[in-house]
């Protein structure tokens, strides 16, 4: 609780303040012996100290997963890492509608350590 009340203190939004969520994903994959790189970026801005980005982007996708296993949409079993497109593919769609996407784009393969550092 003393943790809390001082993260409270120091991290609560102003009624002003809106917070951004900025992602940025590389993805590098070889396909018939060429190497191929795509890019994906979502920016999400909140809209006041209550209905933050980090809200929507963090609390949308649960609630998204957790309606479509109820009416049956999702159906494997367990717990799932997002790699199913039975899985992901419905809750991006319909994060779209919160105007939550990823922006997809193909770049020349730069691999995983192009400066060799």
């Amino acid at each position: 609780q003393i943790l809390q009340k001082i993260l409270m203190d120091k991290w609560t939004l102003d009624p002003t303040d809106k917070d951004m969520i900025v992602m940025y994903h590389k993805f590098g994959y070889e396909l018939d012996g060429q190497k191929h790189q795509i890019d994906a970026t979502m920016v999400s801005l909140g809209e006041d100290e209550t209905y933050t980005a980090m809200a929507k982007t963090v609390g949308l996708p649960v609630a998204i997963a957790t309606l479509a296993i109820l009416n049956g949409k999702i159906t494997v079993p367990g717990v799932q890492i997002p790699i199913n497109s039975e899985v992901y593919e419905p809750i991006l769609a319909e994060l779209e509608t919160f105007g939550i996407k990823f922006t997809e784009k193909k770049v020349p393969y730069l691999g995983y350590n192009p400066l060799n550092l």
